[in-house]
């Protein structure tokens, strides 16, 4: 178990500044934009969105009026645009039983809405951690790839999203801002010294310790 996340939120916080990961307030917008961002690049994403807030305004009750092959064109430059049409769609479906009113639903107990969000067809446990930390205004840890490559390099290995996840010690000191900006730092960071060894041993974090609980502690 790494029982020092907050000390890594330190460290970034030292070296990082202070950006805004989705630089809007609409929280529709980002939770179109949570969907869309699966399995491509922000610049596809933008396409995608800037045709979303021309036809609804990123207004839900607009977007589940679309046809789904009319939700499908608009968002094709964000690729598998079948699939994340249906999600969208399953998605705005779920948020309707609540009036589509976001502040109702962040009151849920996180682990309950955890699994409310999984149980989506789409929605996986990175897109349900996304909504959950940048929506619903919730705190966690989101173990994307970057996380999992620089944690690697920080001398744990994990095979993949839940078993990173599972790993770590999560403080209730970090609240959802420092969710949010550790998120953003860690794909910010890993953008320039990930790509390769020769980058990341000229990076600031790259004698980095995790410290990890053993089983006597």
């Amino acid at each position: 178990m790494i029982i020092n996340i907050e000390e890594l939120y330190t460290a970034f916080s030292q070296i990082m500044t202070h950006k805004r990961w989705w630089d809007t307030d609409n929280k529709w917008e980002i939770l179109l934009g949570a969907v869309l961002v699966q399995n491509t690049n922000w610049r596809n994403v933008d396409y995608a969105l800037v045709n979303l807030e021309e036809a609804t305004q990123f207004l839900p009750e607009k977007v589940l009026a679309l046809d789904k092959e009319q939700l499908q064109d608009l968002i094709r430059p964000s690729g598998f645009y079948k699939g994340k049409a249906n999600t969208i769609m399953a998605l705005l479906t779920w948020l309707e039983g609540y009036h589509f009113d976001l502040v109702q639903v962040a009151r849920k107990e996180f682990s309950a809405l955890r699994k409310e969000l999984l149980a989506i067809k789409g929605i996986g446990e990175e897109t349900a951690d996304a909504l959950l930390v940048y929506v619903f205004d919730h705190s966690t840890f989101i173990a994307d790839k970057y996380a999992q490559r620089m944690f690697e390099r920080f001398g744990f290995a994990a095979a993949g999203y839940k078993q990173l996840k599972s790993q770590i010690m999560w403080s209730e000191k970090m609240d959802t801002l420092k969710a949010q900006n550790l998120h953003g730092w860690i794909i910010e960071y890993g953008q320039v010294y990930l790509k390769n060894d020769e980058l990341w041993q000229s990076g600031p974090l790259k004698d980095f310790k995790l410290k990890l609980r053993t089983t006597s502690d």
